[in-house]
């Protein structure tokens, strides 16, 4: 039997470990690593390796995995990273998990300054990551000095400006008192939103020449392919939606893009490497897919997963409404608990939560069976003494001619007895009231140990999943391919596509008072700036600023015009 090979998967915040058989594909190691997390919106993700040259590489889910230029290393090493971004965060993410992975990969970015981010917007990312981390802010709990172990700013941003770690921790913790009361998938949404609108963000750049031998970038996102001068990073020159594109091809290092207006000439540019235009095609198919996706009817699996998310956001805002209260009664009551739990343990946590609704529905049903004997006994007092009370009463009618003292006597004890009777009639009242308030608790109780019950029974389910289509070659060889073997048509239709950039705008755009934040920090930071520790990215976006540009309206000015002319403006770059 053929010897079983140790993997060791990483993904933002966890490590997983695998053994699988020499004769395992990509697919099925993906397929084990999302089903392990509990991931369904696998069409953003993959498989990154480092190859036995040092490049980094995505797996092929449709070759064995021993069969690909992974390094030789024991465990083999692999990363699960998104592959590809969502043309819009807030209309796209469904499940908390995808929205928790896309939330810790772009931070890593931002705060390692792979993609660029002005001052004042990451003071106010930073007080988002830490809502997302920490829950609401409670004075009691975060003393000053709470922070002091959390990477929250670039490092370009703290060598910037002249404060002290203290300093910068008070500013981060203003905003973050702002964030009272939202939920923790809530915040990490708001940081993606706005960290969306950053020019850099989703974006593969990668080294190209055109025909002159001019020095470029190429930069593939989801919302298309755009060219920026070797300087500037920020503001591309010349852009080209994904809906203009028709056909992607490459030969050695020549890249050859066909687009849909068969008037213009082929977009043309040159590699420096072979497994580069491999990279760049693989890129294009699917951020194209995906493109393509977004403007077509959800599949059934997707409605599902939407109206599944729907259903738990709804219990989720009914839930937050009741904390909100209980906090607004109690302020210094001890705080929910604030640290995000490891996705492993999510499912075992869900069913003790579970169990305990069905052992305080199990009490609450004992508690009114104790109430009814109870009352029973009660009922069965009452009938004694009213039986009794009756007898009196027979005998004070046959005795009518007793003597004046004997009556008077009798008439006493009869008096008593109705006494007594009114009063145990009374217990048996309150007794029938608090019953039937108690029945009403047991119906809620049975009500919510049923939903336990089916919650139980449905705790495991595994999706179907749905993969972008993969080119067949490796990126890992380097010799040359047959010319239909490294062309793609990407649409075979005519259908006029509308460019989504065009009605976008960014999130300060449409959020006055995120404008207003924006604003407010960069007067407070301004205070504090050292203009020497300056670098070329800022003095760029400073300019941008400057000029009115921000990343929708450059796209937009970019894509200006018929195809030929802005072909023929990267020909003359």
């Amino acid at each position: 039997m053929p010897k079983p090979v140790n993997v060791r998967v990483t993904t933002i915040d966890a490590e997983l470990e695998f053994a699988i058989q020499p004769n395992t594909t990509g697919k099925q190691l993906f397929d084990q690593v999302v089903k392990t997390i509990g991931l369904r919106e696998i069409w953003f993700f993959g498989l990154q390796y480092t190859d036995s040259k040092g490049f980094s590489t995505w797996l092929k889910l449709n070759k064995k995995v021993l069969n690909q230029d992974v390094k030789k290393d024991s465990p083999l090493q692999f990363k699960f990273r998104a592959k590809f971004y969502p043309e819009d965060v807030a209309e796209e993410i469904i499940q908390d998990i995808t929205l928790r992975l896309f939330y810790l990969q772009v931070k890593n970015a931002i705060l390692s300054d792979e993609t660029y981010c002005p001052p004042e917007t990451s003071v106010l990312l930073a007080s988002y990551a830490v809502q997302a981390k920490y829950g609401d802010f409670q004075k009691d709990l975060h003393q000053p000095g709470f922070l002091s172990n959390d990477r929250l700013l670039p490092e370009r941003v703290t060598q910037q400006h002249k404060l002290s770690k203290d300093e910068w921790e008070e500013r981060i913790t203003n905003w973050y008192g702002e964030h009272r009361g939202m939920l923790r998938e809530d915040a990490m949404m708001e940081y993606l939103k706005i960290a969306q609108d950053l020019e850099m963000y989703g974006v593969n750049y990668f080294e190209i020449k055109n025909k002159k031998g001019t020095e470029l970038w190429l930069g593939v996102d989801a919302l298309g392919l755009n060219i920026y001068e070797q300087d500037d990073k920020l503001t591309p020159k010349i852009g080209f939606p994904w809906s203009e594109i028709r056909n992607i091809s490459f030969n050695d290092r020549k890249f050859v893009i066909k687009p849909i207006d068969k008037k213009a000439p082929d977009f043309v540019f040159f590699a420096p490497r072979l497994r580069i235009n491999k990279r760049i095609l693989t890129l294009c198919m699917g951020n194209h897919e995906l493109y393509m996706r977004r403007r077509k009817p959800d599949t059934i699996e997707v409605q599902q997963m939407k109206a599944q998310n729907k259903e738990e956001k709804l219990a989720k805002a009914q839930e937050r409404e009741k904390l909100q209260r209980e906090i607004a009664a109690r302020e210094k009551a001890e705080k929910m608990q604030a640290e995000y739990e490891e996705r492993f343990r999510a499912l075992q946590m869900e069913m003790e939560r579970r169990q305990a609704e069905l052992k305080e529905a199990q009490d609450t049903i004992r508690r009114l069976e104790d109430q009814l004997r109870e009352t029973q006994v009660a009922k069965d007092e009452l009938e004694k003494q009213q039986s009794e009370l009756h007898s009196m009463m027979q005998r004070l009618e046959e005795s009518k001619n007793l003597e004046a003292e004997e009556r008077a006597r009798l008439e006493g004890e009869i008096h008593n007895k109705k006494s007594e009777v009114d009063e145990i009639s009374s217990q048996v009242r309150a007794k029938e009231e608090e019953n039937r308030m108690l029945q009403l608790e047991m119906e809620e109780a049975r009500r919510k140990q049923e939903e336990a019950s089916q919650a139980l029974i449905a705790a495991s389910t595994t999706p179907k999943h749905h993969h972008l289509q993969e080119t067949d070659y490796d990126e890992d060889d380097e010799n040359h391919l047959h010319n239909g073997d490294n062309s793609r048509n990407l649409r075979e239709d005519d259908d006029d596509l509308n460019d989504p950039v065009n009605e976008r705008l960014t999130l300060a755009e449409k959020n006055e008072r995120l404008q207003n934040q924006l604003k407010s920090l960069k007067e407070d930071l301004a205070n504090t700036r050292d203009d020497q520790q300056e670098t070329t990215m800022d003095k760029i976006h400073k300019e941008n600023v400057k000029q009115g540009r921000d990343k929708y309206k450059t796209l937009r000015e970019v894509r200006k015009g018929n195809t030929k002319r802005r072909v023929d403006q990267f020909e003359n770059m």
